[in-house]
Order: C-alpha cells, then structure tokens, then sequence
C-alpha cells in the first residue's frame, strides 16, 4: 500500500519543479487589499463650500496649460511646480489620511503621497480666479 503512495507524492513532486512554461505565469498570492486614497465626498463638499464665490482666492495663480496638462492621478507633481499648503482653517476640517498631504496647485486642490510626491487625486477648477 506504501507503494503507489510513495509513488504518487514522487511524481506530484516532479511535477511541482517543472519549470512553468515561458507563456506561464506564476501563481501570485493574495495580497493584503490594497486601498486607494482619494478625496472623499465630505473633503470636495467642504473644499468646493470654502473656495465658493472665490473669496480666498486673491492670491493664486494660474498654471500655464502645458503645466496643468501634466497633473494626473499616479503621476508625481511636476517639479519647480508652485504649490501651497490649504489654508489652516479648511485643513483643520477634513479628515486625516495618513501618509498625504493636500496641495493647492494653481486653481486645483491635489491630495499627494508624501513619501513619493504621487498625485493621489486632483479637484480641478475648485478655485476660481
């Protein structure tokens, strides 16, 4: 009874160190679940209500379009780009994601990953001029 036994586990073991074929891919495993950081409805409802009517936006400038085309979601911020932190009093209101930081970048707001400089998310045209 050993026999076919043994026999059985010797050819599963040949099998397991087959190379995989060259159109094979190998099996991957799960990973734990990955969660994208976004702008949540609350955040855009509160940034969009404190930019309304443009009352605090006397003092930002306009990006050029060539500048403006390059903001995108899992791109980094272009470099030498101007930036500014959101005004103390909005920042104070929205939630904590951990590990980013909100941007005003020309008319948008942009939530960036602090570590790599990636654009997470952008509210375009939250600031009018």
């Amino acid at each position: 009874m050993r026999g076919p036994l043994i026999a059985g586990a010797a050819a599963l073991l040949v099998a397991a160190l087959q190379p995989l074929p060259a159109h094979a891919k190998p099996p991957q495993r799960e990973s734990a679940s990955v969660v994208a950081v976004v702008f949540t409805e609350i955040e855009k409802r509160l940034i969009r209500e404190y930019y309304a009517g443009g009352a605090h936006a006397e003092d930002i400038d306009s990006l050029p379009p060539g500048i403006r085309k390059k903001l995108a979601r899992g791109k980094p911020l272009p470099p030498g780009i101007a930036k500014r932190f959101l005004p103390g009093a909005l920042e104070s209101q929205l939630p904590v994601h951990a590990g980013t930081v909100r941007r005003v970048v020309g008319g948008d707001v942009v939530l960036v990953a602090a570590a790599t400089g990636v654009i997470l998310d952008i509210l375009f045209d939250v600031i009018k001029h």
